[in-house]
């Protein structure tokens, strides 16, 4: 049977320079309504967690949340999906310091070039300010990286950062670590608190 993964999959190969062949049929097959275009995995794992708790099932629902491995990438996705190819519905999350590339990429392609949404920094930064940083140490040390935090923040480098900075530079120190917490950090969420630009994403969808 085929799944919301295997066209992730085959949307990776098409842009990597496959022939796309795949990617075509399986959208038409599944069928895809929307794509989320994301610069990370950690995003997916966000926006999928917050999915799951308001009860929603995405893939049955046509929207994909796939992750573009960088903003640079986002004027070839938008060109495959959007308009001139599988004519997909786009939006997404992005970076502030990013908001060119998925603007740029999307009005290229034909797409809504404001149908995405913004983290003032990025969506870990909007995830700590809306549980507080006391609150993730605490998540923290529950996934048992407790004196891996207390650790890191003993280094030279992080005595002259503020809390924030420091827990946001923490997440993404290990490989996997960012794909982790985004999940761990939005399930922890009080469901008033939902950073506006996640919120506002599934919303949209």
């Amino acid at each position: 049977m085929t799944s919301m993964d295997d066209f992730r999959t085959a949307v990776t190969a098409w842009v990597a320079g496959g022939t796309g062949d795949t990617a075509r049929d399986l959208a038409a097959r599944l069928p895809v309504r929307t794509v989320v275009l994301l610069e990370g995995l950690s995003d997916v794992a966000a926006v999928e967690a917050l999915a799951a708790r308001r009860g929603r099932d995405l893939a049955a629902e046509g929207v994909c949340v796939l992750s573009m491995y960088g903003a640079t990438n986002a004027a070839r996705h938008a060109r495959l999906l959007g308009p001139p190819g599988l004519g997909l519905r786009l939006t997404g999350l992005c970076d502030d310091a990013e908001r060119a590339h998925y603007a740029r990429g999307l009005a290229a392609a034909g797409a809504d070039p404001d149908a995405f949404f913004v983290c003032v920094a990025d969506l870990e930064d909007e995830l700590i300010r809306a549980l507080g940083v006391d609150r993730v140490e605490e998540l923290v040390r529950a996934e048992g990286e407790g004196r891996a935090l207390r650790t890191f923040l003993n280094q030279p480098a992080q005595r002259d950062r503020g809390p924030l900075p420091r827990m946001r530079r923490f997440l993404g120190t290990t490989a996997g670590r960012k794909i982790r917490y985004g999940r761990v950090l939005t399930d922890a969420l009080d469901p008033a608190r939902v950073p506006a630009p996640l919120d506002g994403l599934l919303a949209s969808l």
